[in-house]
Parts: C-alpha cells; structure tokens; sequence
C-alpha cells in the first residue's frame, strides 16, 4: 500500500496526476493501515495467554525511552561502562548474595532411606509417555538455554527425541548424576527500582537448559506427590502448591480474621519478607527436610547433585562474564 502511496506521489511531482488524487490515495492508506494496526493488536490481546512473548514485544517496540543498561559502580566505588565489565560486576553482586553455608551434606552415594513400613523406596519408572507429552506441550515462544537448543526442535522432533531423552533421564535419576549442562545458567539483570548505578538493584532471570527443566519437572512432580501423599504439607501452605496462589492465601487469611473480629477478637497482623530468600536457603537443611520426609535415596542425591556446583554467567547485551 505504501509503495502505491509512494508512486501516485511521484506522478503528482511529476505532473502527471493531481494533488487531489494523491490525498485521496494517502488518506486511503492511513484508513488502512490504522485497520491493521487495530486487527494486530486485537490478536495480540486475544493471543496473550498463549503467546505472551510477542504482546509484551510489541509493547516493548512502542516504548520511546528503550531501556539500555546504565553504567554500574562496581565494590570499589569504580563506574564501569563496558557491557563486559557490567556483566562482571553483576555476576559478582549476585554470586555475593548466595548463602556459603548452603553446601549439601549428603554423600556420594544414594542415602538409605526406610519407608514407614521399613522397606526401602525405589526411585520410580521414567515412562516414555510422560516426556512425550511433556515434548509436544513446549512452549516454542519462550527462549532457549545456554545450550542454544530451540524448543521447536524439540516439540517437532518429539517422536524421535522420547525413547532417547526417556533412558537418559532414567540413568540420570538412578545414578544421581547430573549433567553440567543442566547446571549452568544464563541470567539476565531486570532493573527493580532505585539508583540504576547500584547492582543491588537489579534482579537475575536465569535461562536454563530447557532439557534439563524437562527433568526438573519429572523430579518435582514425584516429590510432590510423594509429600502430599504423607501429608508433608500443611494445609496452610499456599505458596509453590497446584491451584494455591496468593489469592487463595489472602482469601484464606482474610475469612479467618473477618471472623475473628466479628466475635470482638483482637487480630494482631505480623508481615515477613524474606530478603534474597532463593540464594540464602541451606541446602544441607533443606534436604535433611526431604530425607525425613521419607523420600527415596536416588532422588535425594539427584537433588544434591542438581543442587551442587551449579554455574552462571550474566549475559548484557550479547556479552557474557566469566
């Protein structure tokens, strides 16, 4: 269309058609262009749920002021401008935050682990069909890991990827080996608020092995179980549970204190925030939880392994730290 606007132009400076023309053809193509404009952004509303990558890329693209990373004040009180000095300075800041003392305890070999009944658990069967499904349910909108493996390849070669992928995992689970490429991380910083010179302010994304993920969720999905089945979890934990969110947390909370006042109760309110909470959990507590939980050796120390010399880069404009 712009390209007609374009040649009607010409003959108009040409004198070959009238200026009355060439506005009829111009306001024609405004009247178009605003339709489609419209027809896009109305299929990228409808579509968010399914592709949220490409509305908010879309968003992103109307922006005026584009969001570069600024200049950061390393632990020296130095300002660095260089992308491969920023990046340094951030995996610094955010390899700071991470808890020491989080180191696991568990040995090289599976933990024995004895059910109620006094018989050992067994780490499960992988079955072919559960990665199957988990193969062709991939989201090919979302962004590959640092192993630069696309997750169209992945969804289109699902059939032929199963049977393979399905005794790696299960050899992976067995043994309690981990791959290093499911430990390493892409992070990416996303600016919170504050001084934009202070790496503190900045949060890290990681980008992990989308294969690895694929395990992840095998392993998450039978310790789940394996806990509520025990009944492990209190009624009362809303976080990182299936159909429990904040919502029902503050639902739940807010029944409970309604009803509470209308019995003329007092209710004393006490809010906690934990600061970096992801990067100061001991991991040595954390699987001394699992292990009294009853969970079987092989995915206690698949955990351990999962947990143990895990690697990131920061990765700012294309430029990675070490």
């Amino acid at each position: 269309m712009n390209s007609g606007k374009r040649g009607v132009y010409n003959l108009w400076k040409k004198g070959q058609t009238s200026q009355k023309d060439y506005k009829g053809v111009a306001r024609l193509c405004r009247e178009k262009t605003r339709r489609a404009k419209a027809k896009l952004e109305l299929n990228l509303a409808a579509a968010v749920k399914d592709n949220k990558k490409h509305f908010f890329k879309y968003i992103s693209s109307k922006r005026r002021a584009k969001e570069n990373l600024q200049p950061l004040v390393d632990g020296g009180g130095n300002t660095v401008t260089k992308e491969e000095e920023k990046a340094e300075v951030l995996n610094a800041f955010f390899a700071s935050v991470f808890n020491s003392r989080a180191n696991c305890s568990l040995g090289t070999q599976p933990p024995e682990s004895e059910d109620r009944d006094g018989d050992q658990n067994g780490a499960p069967i992988i079955q072919g069909e559960m990665f199957s499904d988990l193969l062709h349910h991939l989201d090919t909108h979302k962004s590959m890991g640092p192993d630069e493996i696309h997750l169209r390849v992945l969804k289109e070669l699902a059939e032929v990827l199963t049977k393979p992928l399905s005794i790696i995992y299960q050899q992976s689970w067995l043994t309690g080996e981990v791959p290093a490429d499911w430990r390493l991380a892409n992070v990416t910083p996303i600016f919170k608020k504050g001084r934009k010179e202070d790496p503190g302010n900045y949060r890290p994304v990681s980008l992990t092995s989308v294969l690895g993920k694929l395990m992840e969720q095998t392993i998450l999905s039978a310790i789940t179980q394996h806990v509520e089945n025990n009944q492990g979890i209190k009624p009362s934990q809303h976080g990182f549970r299936k159909g429990r969110s904040c919502l029902t947390n503050l639902i739940s909370f807010y029944d409970k204190e309604t009803h509470l006042m209308d019995e003329e109760k007092p209710v004393d309110v006490v809010y906690l925030d934990f600061s970096k909470d992801f990067d100061t959990v001991s991991h040595s507590i954390f699987l001394e939880k699992l292990a009294a939980r009853v969970l079987d050796g092989c995915t206690l120390l698949w955990v351990k392994n999962w947990l143990d010399g895990r690697a990131q880069r920061v990765v700012v404009n294309g430029v990675y730290s070490s």
